[in-house]
């Protein structure tokens, strides 16, 4: 027996049934769907539609100030200053890589209504020149072009003459900067640029950590975000929902060279601080106090009996360097530096490195129960003993240096033996 039919009727009987149910209680199910539509938006849209309208305004406040940076001249990794594929002295074959022709393609941000731009200095490394794009494609040839390798940090600056008549209504618009240490980690942000020549592309996420740190940037700590950024972004702006930046991106982590929701961006006060130092001298002076130093992780920790976390072990002090000259001691704990209480290494890195160089700062140090207050002359990175005749390059790097590393694990404690040197020193002038 075909029981088909019956089995559509017995259906059609139950979905009727729902309907006169629906009926008898003095509702129809389209006056129902209507109530529920008329719902949605007061309690559900409303957030969605709120965040919506903030990422839009924060763009279109944002977005006049970003820039493309095309570069011109930049020879390929790898090759010598002159690449030629012809017999010696034939230039016919020659790959040219001069002021003609474009070699690479970044992102900047104008923070100044005179025409300060910040960018990355892995974008304008080795070009022979470089012009600033506007958003509304004007193109000025960049002045005053200065890098810095250590932190990825450059700037240049771009002038509207007002004599030619194609710049006449052309204005140079300065970005709000924000302050990067008062982001959280899960707040929102914005990174605009030029990914793959896309002029003005916004890309949303939100922070995703802070003080991170890769092989590439030898001096500070980074924000990563998965705000997409891809070839093309460096330089461009990180803003917040103020439309203010807080960050320069600056680098992926990625396994194919294109995003995969990991991105890395320079704090906008960092940044801020280098910008200013180049724009002013060209470099960056950055100082020094002449120690090595180590986060104390419960490993160092227990080695010398001490609450781990405190504040950061000076294990080895420069001689006749600043530190020394203060009376800092090896195996003192830096508790606080210029009013700020320090943890870990980098933070203290960061803290000394922006302090005028010739200025009085005061130290505090944990020397076994006692804390001390010290004053510490503050010297140059480059000469750290506060003498005539500098130090190496070498050297000045390894009295700033810190052993710290994300794990606690016997690999991240090569200066143990230095250590325990230090301390068998100590304890043999005490016998003395």
């Amino acid at each position: 027996m075909n029981l088909a039919p019956w089995k559509t009727a017995l259906s059609c009987f139950v979905f009727i049934g729902v309907l006169s149910s629906i009926g008898l209680n003095g509702f129809s199910l389209a006056d129902d769907l209507e109530s529920v539509v008329e719902e949605v938006p007061a309690e559900v849209k409303a957030g969605p539609r709120a965040l919506s309208k903030a990422f839009r305004m924060a763009a279109r406040k944002a977005s006049p100030s970003v820039v493309t940076i095309l570069t011109y001249g930049q020879e390929p990794k790898g090759l010598p200053q002159t690449s030629s594929r012809g017999k010696e002295g034939d230039d016919s074959d020659a790959e040219v890589y001069d002021e003609k022709r474009l070699t690479g393609l970044g992102s900047g941000v104008i923070v100044s209504d005179d025409g300060m731009v910040i960018t990355n200095n892995h974008v304008i490394a080795g070009a022979k020149r470089v012009v600033v794009q506007l958003p509304d494609e004007t193109e000025l040839e960049a002045t005053e072009v200065y890098g810095d390798r250590d932190s990825d940090v450059a700037t240049l600056r771009i002038v509207v003459d007002p004599s030619q008549e194609s710049m006449r209504d052309v204005t140079l618009v300065g970005a709000d900067v924000g302050d990067s240490d008062a982001i959280e980690i899960g707040d929102w942000v914005l990174a605009i640029g030029s990914p793959f020549r896309l002029e003005a592309t916004v890309s949303a996420g939100i922070i995703s950590a802070k003080n991170r740190a890769i092989s590439r940037i030898n001096r500070g700590r980074l924000i990563q975000t998965d705000a997409a950024i891809n070839p093309g972004n460096s330089g461009g702006p990180l803003i917040d929902l103020d439309g203010n930046v807080v960050a320069i991106n600056t680098a992926i982590a990625t396994r194919n060279g294109g995003y995969q929701g990991i991105g890395f961006a320079i704090p906008i006060n960092q940044a801020k601080w280098i910008a200013e130092e180049l724009a002013q001298h060209g470099k960056v002076r950055r100082a020094a106090i002449g120690i090595r130093m180590a986060e104390l992780k419960p490993k160092i920790a227990r080695k010398f009996k001490l609450p781990s976390g405190i504040g950061i072990l000076a294990y080895q002090i420069i001689g006749n360097s600043a530190a020394q000259r203060a009376g800092i001691k090896p195996l003192d704990v830096i508790v606080e530096f210029a009013g700020e209480r320090v943890t870990k290494p980098a933070n203290l890195q960061l803290i000394v490195e922006r302090k005028p160089i010739g200025s009085l700062q005061t130290v505090k140090v944990l020397r076994g129960n006692e804390e001390i207050e010290l004053e510490i002359e503050i010297a140059s990175l480059e000469d750290p003993t506060l003498s005539n005749d500098s130090a190496t390059e070498g050297e000045a790097e390894s009295a700033s240096q810190s052993s710290e590393s994300d794990e606690d694990s016997e690999a991240d404690l090569p200066m143990l033996d230095e250590v325990e040197e230090a301390k068998k020193a100590m304890e043999e002038s005490k016998d003395d």
